[in-house]
C-alpha cells in the first residue's frame, strides 16, 4: 500500500520538528555549559583578587612589624 500525500507531509513535518527540537536542545545545552564555565571563571578570578588583597595586607603588616618607622 502506497503512502498518501497527506501522510508523507505529516511525516516530513514530524521529522523536521523533531530535528529542530533536537538542535535547539543542543544549542541550549551549549549555552548553559558556557554560562556555567563563565560563572566558574569569574568566581575563580574573584577568589584570586581576594587572596592577593589579603596577601598585600599581610605583607604590609609584616613590613610594619619588622621595619618600624622611626618617630622624631
Amino acid at each position: 500500500m502506497a503512502l498518501s500525500r497527506r501522510e508523507i507531509v505529516k511525516d516530513v513535518v514530524q521529522q523536521s520538528t523533531e530535528a529542530a527540537i533536537g538542535s535547539a536542545g543542543h544549542v541550549v545545552a551549549i549555552l548553559f555549559e558556557t554560562a556555567r564555565k563563565i560563572t566558574a571563571e569569574v568566581g575563580a578570578f574573584g577568589t584570586e583578587i581576594f587572596e592577593i588583597t589579603e596577601a598585600s595586607k599581610r605583607a604590609g603588616q609584616d613590613a610594619a612589624d619588622t621595619n618600624p618607622v622611626p618617630r622624631p
